[in-house]
């Protein structure tokens, strides 16, 4: 069970550090629920954002009706 969670944890670095090299932590710009998503599956994609996995996440925020 220890072995696992030490993957899981190996795993989630490498998708923070993946994240980190294309910049998704820069304060350049607002928050955004897209931004927020693209940094998830980022980290939670780990490794295999150095094989070509480039996942992205686009959200539309309807506007409130009048």
């Amino acid at each position: 069970m220890r072995i696992g969670a030490v993957i899981v944890v190996i795993w989630l670095v490498l998708g923070v550090i993946a994240a980190y090299e294309r910049g998704y932590f820069s304060d350049s710009e607002d928050a955004s629920c897209a931004e927020a998503g693209t940094v998830i599956v980022t980290t939670v994609a780990g490794p295999l954002n150095w094989m070509g996995v480039n996942p992205k996440i686009t959200c539309d925020v309807p506007e409130p009706s009048k």
